[in-house]
């Protein structure tokens, strides 16, 4: 079993809630990432063998023994997410897209479960036009925040899987775990003309975007109803006031709490916390609510 310490992230559009539980002192945090490596975050291990190391270290010792050794590394990021402000409204690449553009073999999907909602209970999501040539002709227009991108209701609950090629943005207010496939490309089309602390304005990636953007794909959402959710490299569950879970599966299942508290290995664990299990060990969570995220068991080619 491992604890994972969380990373903080500060933004340019976060907020307050996930202060409490982050590992340092910041005035605004966007991102808590509970498990990532990534190259530019690397979780590191509180506990037991691997006690100060990277969990990219653990991985690539471990990946064959654990059925991911097709996976060069680990297949999907997980965090707990506070806009405080509407975040950019941007796109991931497809497969296809991302190796044209930047020579990576995989796009990304992510998915979002709303622990709270936003404030105007809904996102940006999808397109009102049809094509890439309306999209360019209302940039002209500088009408794309009214005109291009679509809305997508959500409640307190729901999960959404964001589809490669969908323009998204979440929106203020809401507080939700993000689950995403381990590909750290993200082309931003629209900033809302807002500048950072030192009055500069974002890169945006509009040609990048224009490519990557797939008009007529829009996510919808759904509820876990105590059943697993599967998507292309990852299965995720939700858990509510859960005391003990077992790892029954054939490889690593990473438990991120979303409420609770416990302590293991003389360790306070807390929300926006992993704790990662191999096949059959178990963890009491002392009433915890949690999700489950496995990866997609892939053999060494």
């Amino acid at each position: 079993m491992l604890i994972l310490k969380p990373i903080s992230h500060e933004t340019i559009w976060g907020g307050e809630k996930l202060l409490p539980f982050a590992p340092e002192h910041h005035e605004r945090l966007g991102h808590l990432y509970s498990l990532v490596s990534n190259g530019e975050f690397e979780s590191v291990i509180l506990n037991g063998k691997y006690k100060d190391k990277t969990f990219r270290q653990y991985f690539d010792e471990n990946k064959t023994r654990l059925n991911l050794g097709g996976y060069s590394e680990f297949p999907f990021v997980t965090a707990l997410v506070d806009p405080k402000d509407d975040l950019s409204i941007q796109v991931h690449p497809d497969d296809k897209c991302a190796r044209e553009i930047e020579n990576r073999n995989y796009g990304k999907n992510e998915s979002w479960y709303f622990i709270e909602p936003p404030v105007n209970h809904w996102l940006y999501n999808g397109c009102r036009v049809n094509s890439t040539d309306e999209i360019k002709e209302k940039i002209i227009q500088n009408r794309v925040e009214e005109d291009v991108i679509d809305r997508l209701q959500v409640e307190k609950g729901d999960y959404v899987f964001v589809e490669q090629g969908t323009i998204h943005a979440a929106t203020h207010g809401a507080l939700f775990y993000e689950i995403e496939e381990n590909c750290n490309i993200t082309y931003r089309f629209f900033d809302y003309n807002r500048k950072d602390k030192n009055g500069n304005s974002r890169e945006l990636h509009i040609d990048k975007a224009l490519k990557a953007i797939k008009p007529e794909v829009k996510s919808k959402t759904q509820k876990y109803n105590g059943k697993e959710i599967s998507e292309r490299l990852y299965s995720t569950k939700l858990f509510e006031y859960i005391t003990c879970y077992k790892n029954n599966s054939d490889t690593l299942e990473c438990l991120t709490l979303l409420s609770g508290e416990t302590t293991i290995d003389s360790i306070c664990v807390k929300a926006g916390t992993t704790i990662v299990l191999e096949p059959q060990e178990e963890v009491n969570l002392n009433t915890s609510t949690f999700i489950m995220a496995r990866p997609v068991t892939k053999g060494a080619k």
